[in-house]
């Protein structure tokens, strides 16, 4: 006899169907495997002793602070450790209780959504001179070599630029912007290019993003996150797809210092409202983006990348952008031009952690690393 650990990657129910488990055992089982670590803040006490012995009767558990039984302070802290199957029970068990905790049990609710294995590659192309990373610059003749050559490489989302969102960047009008964009949304059109893959523009221009959408473009990618109720009005009025991504600031003056008390929650919260906006506008295709490196410290960069799947909750997919980003930078002394090997690193990370669609300049690299990183899930 022997026997071996697995990874808490272990595609399970693929290992229960080959130890030939009967399907009503599986669907048993599977949710047993899957623990989850919830972190609470601001919980009244009471309400985090209801909880402790709710959570203890089904044997998952609640960590508190050591005073909570007196209820010497108001409010706590507390970490929730319970598989998938606790979390569903204890949430029964929560919507009956007082001190807050069915409101809290409707939040839990969410929590157990899962991450998908599909993932799709956005390539990078901008049509200014200034964006961070010369390799992304392209002018308009010779933007179509560029875009096929994506295509071929196995990109599916195809991100079209004309203004820098680099930290201490510049805004330009928008009549500037489509002088920009303008050449290359209509050799899209042009070669219908936008029946190959789908296409997105990076803008917060109404006049720039009505131009693209009504010339194949079918994605908003509004680093703003509909600020601009015009913005809100084009893409509701096409029907497109709607990336809202998180920003502190503003492109001149984001890395100034950026500061959250929680930026799991402040971003979480950020979210909760922008959607709201967008359902406003009758916008329902969305997608989410934490924004690393828009307003954000290293710290706040990894604290998002490594509890990224708590964004799963919201139920819309989840996009990441870290490629060549000074945060590599700041782990390892590299130029732009040497961060290919840690924006690999990131990326595989966000799609371990529920991003589906990444945001890269690097189309094939990704491809490789992602189809590897996807093998790798699919082994028991």
């Amino acid at each position: 006899m022997t026997c071996y650990r697995l990874s808490n990657q272990t595609d399970v129910q693929s290992l229960l169907k080959g130890l030939d488990v009967t399907k009503e055992g599986i669907v048993q089982l599977v949710p047993k495997t899957s623990l989850n670590l919830i972190y609470i803040k601001d919980l009244r006490t009471p309400a985090a002793n209801i909880l402790k012995q709710d959570a203890l009767s089904i044997g998952a558990d609640v960590a508190v602070p050591k005073d909570t039984i007196t209820c010497k302070d108001t409010y706590v802290d507390a970490l929730l450790i319970a598989n998938d199957k606790q979390l569903k029970q204890l949430c029964l068990k929560e919507k009956a209780q007082p001190f807050g905790l069915k409101a809290l049990a409707q939040k839990l609710s969410t929590m157990h959504v899962t991450c998908k294995d599909d993932y799709s590659v956005m390539g990078v192309l901008n049509a200014n001179d200034d964006s961070f990373f010369k390799g992304s610059r392209f002018s308009s003749k010779d933007a179509l070599k560029r875009i096929e050559a994506m295509i071929e490489e196995g990109a599916s989302i195809i991100d079209v630029g004309g203004v820098s969102s680099r930290p201490g960047s510049v805004s330009v009008s928008e009549e500037e912007e489509l002088q920009r964009i303008g050449p290359i949304v209509d050799v899209i059109w042009a070669e219908k290019l936008y029946e190959k893959v789908k296409f997105s523009l990076d803008s917060y221009s109404p006049l720039c993003l009505e131009y693209a959408l009504q010339r194949g473009f079918s994605i908003v990618n509004d680093i703003t996150a509909l600020s601009n109720d015009a913005v809100a009005k084009v893409a509701s009025y096409y029907n497109a797809t709607v990336i809202l991504m998180h920003m502190q600031g503003s492109p001149d003056c984001m890395q100034k210092a950026p500061h959250y008390n929680d930026v799991m929650a402040e971003v979480d919260v950020f979210f909760d409202e922008r959607i709201a906006k967008a359902k406003a506008f009758g916008i329902e295709k969305i997608i989410l983006d934490v924004g690393i490196g828009f307003g954000k410290s290293l710290e706040h960069n990894l604290m998002l990348l490594k509890h990224h799947a708590h964004f799963l909750h919201f139920g819309y997919p989840l996009l990441v952008g870290a490629s060549r980003k000074s945060m590599i930078d700041k782990i390892y002394k590299s130029s732009i031009e040497e961060r290919l090997p840690g924006t690999l690193t990131l990326h595989v990370k966000a799609y371990e952690h529920g991003a589906s669609i990444l945001r890269v300049h690097d189309v094939k690299e990704h491809i490789q690393a992602l189809s590897v990183a996807k093998a790798m899930h699919k082994i028991f």
